[in-house]
């Protein structure tokens, strides 16, 4: 069966040895922005441009994707800042003030002539949002570490001046050809959930725990990556669910309906000398949110293409 929507490696001529992405990058920031409905294509060929442009430029350094919501708000364009540590961010801020190409791109004339503008004029004022999202290791942000899952002295690599997360595909044993991934994916389910104060350590345990029941009945279907909100709200979480395609939600669903062992994760009572309760409590009410993301490809939604506009 084809793939109707090509994956987000698709969007860049580097290739996939080289991109970075949601499993091998060391930070990951999400940029968000309301499109305006007239400029539903100018936008996203803006979108597409830099993207391309920094993936091109900073090999090993940075990979950018861009997405669309399919399902939420509709014209909410989503990049994706693969980077390799938190370092390179720099990198990044450099291009702004000395890559006079790159530079060139934000004060080019998008708008069509009689309409005129530059890219700032396609979007919503302030709705410009970036998120940091850091992978999530055992002992982050002081919480416990109750075995030898990850032992705290191999979390960072201190051989080179350089100190990096060690990046999400660590949290999973999926074999690498059956690794889905920002990158690879058909679609990308962004969840989030924040935390009550006195579950830090218990709810980040369900969450890699849920997370590798997926990994381990679903492999080469879904691949789930946990990653901690780095500048935003404290012990706010997130899980990002990499499905081969939009029915893979269903073998998703179907998972927690019919396997005994992944449900027994949701139903068992956690932390008992803090009260009896399962999962559940352990997080704000009302604070889970999924969002799902599909790679955007010329044409999506009716947008038109380079060579057309």
């Amino acid at each position: 069966m084809s793939t109707v929507i090509p994956p987000a490696l698709h969007q860049s001529s580097v290739p996939a040895e080289k991109l970075l992405h949601s499993a091998n990058s060391g930070m990951i920031v999400e940029r968000t922005a309301q499109v305006r409905g007239e400029y539903h294509s100018e936008s996203r060929k803006f979108a597409r441009a830099t993207a391309d442009y920094i993936t091109r430029t900073q090999p090993g350094v940075a990979s950018v994707f861009v997405y669309e919501e399919t399902f939420g708000t509709k014209d909410m364009v989503h990049w994706l800042i693969h980077l390799h540590s938190m370092d390179d961010y720099e990198s990044l801020v450099r291009m702004g003030t000395e890559d006079e190409e790159y530079r060139a791109l934000f004060g080019r004339d998008w708008i069509p002539a009689g309409r005129g503008g530059g890219w700032a004029g396609m979007f919503v004022d302030g709705s410009l949002r970036e998120t940091v999202l850091l992978p999530q290791f055992w002992g982050m942000y002081g919480t416990r570490v109750d075995d030898d899952r990850e032992r705290r002295t191999e979390v960072f690599e201190n051989d080179t001046a350089e100190v990096r997360l060690p990046p999400a595909r660590h949290q999973t044993e999926q074999p690498d050809d059956l690794l889905l991934h920002s990158a690879n994916a058909g679609i990308v389910l962004h969840r989030t959930a924040q935390i009550v104060y006195d579950f830090r350590s218990e709810a980040r345990e369900f969450a890699r725990e849920a997370a590798t029941a997926i990994n381990d009945n679903l492999a080469g279907e879904a691949t789930v990556l946990l990653y901690e909100d780095a500048f935003g709200p404290m012990d706010r979480i997130h899980w990002l669910i990499h499905l081969r395609s939009l029915g893979t939600y269903q073998r998703l669903l179907q998972l927690h309906v019919r396997d005994e062992s992944v449900r027994e994760i949701f139903f068992r009572e956690r932390s008992p000398e803090k009260g009896p309760g399962t999962w559940a409590r352990m997080f704000v009410q009302g604070s889970f949110q999924d969002t799902a993301l599909t790679p955007h490809h010329w044409g999506l939604y009716a947008t038109d293409t380079p060579a057309g506009g």
